[in-house]
C-alpha cells in the first residue's frame, strides 16, 4: 500500500472535465447490444486492430495507431450513444459521465466524500456515512455495517459519481444505517478486462486496511464494522461482486467478515443457451458486448463471465446471498442458473431469488421513484439489516 496516496482526499481530475458532462440518460441493454453487433457486422471495429492494442506498460492500455496521422475528429469506430473510439486513441463516453460532487443530502442526512487510492491508476471511492454518526457525540463509538457497491455498465461506462449511482448508494446508507463504500475502477476499452477486477480487489484491501483502527480514513477507523460487510452491484457490478467474493474466499481479506452478496441483474453469460436465451433475437450480441470489453477472452464461456466455467465457485467467502432479476431483461435466465449452480455444487450457504415482474435491466436506476424500484431497494436493505 502506498500510504502517502492512500490519504489523498480530493474532488478527483475527472470530475473537472466538464466537456464530458451531459443529461443523465436511461440506460438499457439491448440498445447496447444493438449498437455493438452493427459494429462488429460493419468493417469499421475490428479488436485485433492496432488502433486497439496494448502498449508495453501493462498498467496503460492505447487505442492509438502508432503509424497514422489523424486529426481530433478521426473516429476509428463509433458505438453512439454510448462510446466512441477516435484513430489518436481518445475515447468519448457519450452516456454515464455526469458528475454529481461529494455533498451533505438534505433529504438522506448522508455525507459522502471523494478518496483516491491509488492516484497513478485512477483507483478511488466515494465514501457514504449517516451525518448523526459524525455530529453526536454519544455515536462516536457505534460501528455500522460496511456496503460496498460495484457498479454497472458492461465494464464500460458510468462511474460510483453518476447521479443514479451517486443517489442509490445513498439511499441504501441511509435506510440501512451502514457505510457505502462505491469503488471507481478503470473502465474498458482503455483497460480491458480483467483491469476493472484487479482494481476493485485492490480498493477492498484499501477497505481492510482499516480493520485495526489505523488506516488512513476516519470514518472506516471509527464507524466500521467489518463483521458486517456486504458486497453489491449492479448488471457488471454484479459479476464485480461476485468475484470479489470469490477472492475473498480464496485468497482471504485479513480482519473482514463477508456477511452477504447482492447480485442484481448479474452480467453472466455463456456459449450454451439456457432458458429463453436460445430464442432471443440479441442473444449473439452479449457475445459481442463482452469481448469489446475484453478482447483477449476465450469467448463466453470464460470464467469471468460464465459461473459454470469457474473451477472456484465453491470459494465464495459468503454464506448468504441475494440475486435479483428483472422479467423483461435478457440476463434473467442467468441469475437462476447462479442459484442452481450453487446448489448443484452444494455450496455452504443460502442463496434467494427476487423477480421483479414486468421491468428490464437495471429499471431501478433510471426509474428510482417507481413502486417496483423501491420494493427492490427494501429488499436490499432488508437482506443487509438481516440478523
Amino acid at each position: 500500500m502506498r500510504g502517502n496516496e492512500m490519504i489523498r482526499h480530493c474532488f478527483t481530475a475527472h470530475h473537472k472535465n466538464k466537456s464530458l458532462y451531459i443529461q443523465t440518460k436511461p440506460i438499457l441493454l439491448l440498445p447496447i447490444l444493438s449498437t455493438i453487433s452493427s459494429l462488429y457486422t460493419s468493417k469499421s471495429l475490428s479488436l485485433s486492430s492496432p488502433k486497439l492494442s496494448k502498449s508495453s506498460n501493462p498498467t496503460q492500455f492505447s487505442t492509438m495507431d502508432p503509424n497514422s496521422i489523424s486529426t481530433d475528429s478521426d473516429v476509428a469506430y463509433d458505438l453512439s450513444p454510448i462510446i466512441k473510439v477516435y484513430k489518436n486513441g481518445r475515447i468519448e463516453r457519450l452516456i454515464g459521465e455526469e458528475v454529481i460532487p461529494p455533498t451533505l443530502d438534505p433529504t438522506t442526512n448522508v455525507e459522502s466524500k471523494d478518496v483516491v487510492i491509488y492516484k497513478e491508476e485512477g483507483i478511488s471511492v466515494r465514501l457514504f456515512i449517516p451525518k448523526t454518526i459524525l455530529d453526536d457525540s454519544s455515536n462516536q463509538n457505534q460501528k455500522l455495517p460496511v456496503f460496498v457497491y460495484f457498479h454497472g455498465g458492461a465494464f464500460c461506462i458510468e462511474t460510483p459519481f453518476s447521479p443514479n449511482y451517486h443517489n442509490y448508494v445513498n439511499k441504501v446508507v441511509s435506510k440501512a444505517n451502514a457505510i457505502g463504500v462505491s469503488v471507481h475502477y478503470r473502465r474498458a476499452p482503455e483497460h480491458p478486462i480483467p483491469f476493472a477486477y484487479e482494481d476493485s480487489w485492490l480498493a477492498l484491501k484499501w477497505v481492510a486496511s482499516h480493520v485495526d483502527g489505523s488506516g488512513p480514513d476516519e470514518w472506516l477507523n471509527q464507524h466500521a464494522d467489518f463483521e458486517k460487510v456486504f458486497f453489491a452491484g449492479d448488471s457488471a457490478g454484479a459479476n464485480l461482486a461476485h468475484h470479489m467474493g470469490i477472492r475473498v474466499g480464496s485468497e482471504g481479506l485479513p480482519g473482514v467478515k463477508l456477511e452477504g452478496i447482492v447480485l442484481v441483474h448479474p452480467y453472466f453469460w455463456g456459449v450454451d443457451r439456457i432458458g429463453s436465451e436460445s430464442s432471443h433475437e440479441f442473444a449473439p450480441k452479449v457475445d459481442q458486448l463482452w469481448r469489446f470489453a475484453s478482447p483477449t477472452t476465450s469467448g463466453s464461456d470464460d470464467p469471468y463471465i460464465n459461473p459454470d466455467k469457474d473451477p472456484n465457485l465453491v470459494k465464495l467467502g459468503s454464506k448468504r446471498l441475494l440475486v435479483c432479476v428483472a422479467e423483461k431483461d435478457i440476463l434473467k435466465d442467468r441469475g437462476f442458473y447462479y442459484k442452481e449452480l450453487l446448489q448443484k455444487r452444494e455450496w455452504n450457504g443460502i442463496v434467494d431469488v427476487i423477480e421483479t415482474k414486468g421491468e428490464d435491466h437495471v429499471f431501478h436506476m433510471f426509474k428510482p421513484t417507481s413502486d417496483e424500484a423501491l420494493a427492490l431497494l427494501n429488499d436490499v436493505v432488508t437482506f443487509i439489516k438481516h440478523d
